[in-house]
């Protein structure tokens, strides 16, 4: 077991009071929060089993309140925590106790949408969705959606990489972004990438894409938009074991099939997603495939016949495919709402992030049926099947004592498994406070340092999100080998409630 993470419950008032006066002096009314009561909403991300209270939160409305908020924090040395809508699933925004939470929901301005060259460019705090319904007068979209694309935002999404259903086809958010303006801790605003369709030097852009704010805040977004398919359909595939629908993922993608949506679920993710939404699940179905064509008709059409001849070849028990648009939205409606859908079966579940390479679906699948045994829980599997993204929903009991260390343990052996196996510990969510151990299993003590070098060189003073993502020499120490299989591996001791 690592060793516990000490934190204190309140930094020294003098502290708090010396930096939220700096801070005051140079932010407008309203722009800083410093009583722990208007403070609490922050305490968390979407990881709500660990939190902290923060010493501070700010809410700058411009790029120029960003600039002043960092040069207070450099020159008083403190800790800053960036912090988009709170969606993020791994602790990423999770507060340091003696630090300040920068929060980007003001600068949620959509600067402009240009039809000819096919961008948008936003600021971080726009809804990943808003840009979507702010493009469609043009009948172009933005093409990562996350689960979370209703309340998620475009800078917490740069800062995690963000994926979603359509990411075999369309791509991540590294992908789709062409620019990002970056505040630098130095006070600085540098601009990574370009409009352009290359930008001279080194690709920074995409070493900044998935950095979890330990590198700058982003103060703007260009994106990439593409143009909204004409037609779309999906098929829906049940199959009577995970073992043959895990397969036929391999079996489309091998077919030379590039779906724009490949997604499975487990008979469990199915049976507590079916009530919530009525999405037309087969609930008898040990697992069932979502596979999305778009373009033009002649094309949807063409692909939906090749994938039915692959999947049925492939071991489909039975398969529907959508006729209208209201059915495909009902069928990825269940896939978009699983999380939301497990607290109908569970009073609590613990969402994990993997990704393994497709040809080892069937496997992991059996191993983690095999894992819910060892350790006494149930596991709903929902996930990116096409690129091989996994996000296994522990469920458990938080009332019941040692059953949220269960999951913990349980979550921890999946990210062992998905290493062993030749895959990552994230897809997408990234690795924040969550996975920071599970760094240790990953990566070897040369390449975390090489990590920790590529920080340094954005972040001198080591202020931006620190103890977050990357392990010290001491924490991988102290967790152990730095190598282990699944099932050996000990579960983090966080603030939690």
């Amino acid at each position: 077991m690592s060793a516990p993470l000490q934190v204190p419950t309140h930094p020294p008032e003098a502290r708090r009071q010396q930096v939220a006066a700096a801070l005051k002096a140079r932010l407008p009314d309203g722009a800083v929060l410093s009583d722990p009561e208007d403070t609490r909403p922050y305490e968390c991300d979407g990881l709500a089993a660990y939190r902290q209270l923060p010493m501070i939160v700010t809410l700058p409305a411009n790029e120029e309140q960003v600039l002043a908020i960092l040069n207070v924090c450099r020159e008083l040395n403190v800790p800053i925590v960036p912090r988009g809508a709170g969606t993020g699933l791994s602790g990423g925004a999770l507060p340091i106790h003696d630090g300040v939470v920068l929060s980007t929901a003001r600068l949620n301005r959509i600067v402009r949408v240009d039809e000819y060259a096919r961008t948008a460019v936003v600021q971080p705090g726009v809804r990943n969705l808003a840009i979507s319904e702010a493009a469609a007068q043009y009948g172009l979209y933005y093409a990562p959606d996350p689960s979370s694309q209703i309340a998620c935002t475009i800078g917490g999404n740069v800062a995690e990489n963000s994926g979603g259903v359509h990411c075999l086809k369309y791509g991540l958010t590294v992908h789709n972004v062409l620019r990002v303006r970056v505040a630098t801790i130095d006070g600085e605003i540098i601009e990574l990438g370009s409009e352009a369709l290359d930008a001279p030097g080194l690709d920074l852009l995409a070493v900044f894409i998935g950095s979890e704010g330990m590198l700058g805040i982003v103060t703007e977004v260009t994106v990439k938009l593409v143009p909204k398919p004409i037609a779309a359909q999906v098929i829906m595939a049940s199959f009577d074991d995970v073992v043959t629908g895990g397969n036929a993922v391999a079996s489309v993608i091998a077919a030379g099939i590039i779906p724009a949506g490949l997604e499975m679920m487990d008979r469990t993710s199915a049976r507590m997603v079916e009530p919530f939404v009525h999405a037309g699940y087969d609930t008898d179905a040990a697992a069932i495939l979502l596979c999305e064509a778009d373009g033009t008709p002649l094309e949807v059409a063409e692909e939906i016949a090749r994938m039915a001849d692959v999947l049925e070849r492939a071991g489909a028990s039975a398969i529907a495919v959508s006729q209208n648009e209201a059915e495909r939205m009902k069928f990825w409606s269940g896939r978009k709402n699983a999380f939301p859908a497990a607290g109908r079966i569970s009073p609590d579940y613990y969402c994990m992030d993997g990704t393994i390479p497709r040809k080892q679906l069937a496997h992991v699948l059996s191993s983690i049926e095999q894992m819910e045994t060892t350790y006494g829980l149930r596991c709903a599997n929902v996930f990116h099947a096409g690129d091989g993204n996994m996000h296994p929903l522990i469920l458990f009991d938080a009332n019941q004592p040692g059953e949220f260390e269960r999951a913990e343990a349980f979550g921890a052996a999946i990210l062992a498994l998905c290493v062993e196996v030749g895959g990552t510990i994230t897809g997408e969510h990234g690795v924040g406070m969550e996975k920071i151990n599970s760094m240790c299993v990953q990566f070897e003590r040369a390449e975390l340092d090489a990590f920790f070098a590529v920080k340094r060189a954005f972040d001198v003073p080591m202020l931006l999100n620190p103890d977050k993502a990357i392990p010290t020499p001491h924490r991988c120490a102290e967790f152990g080998k730095l190598h282990v299989h699944h099932g050996e591996v000990p579960f983090p001791d966080l603030p939690r409630f």
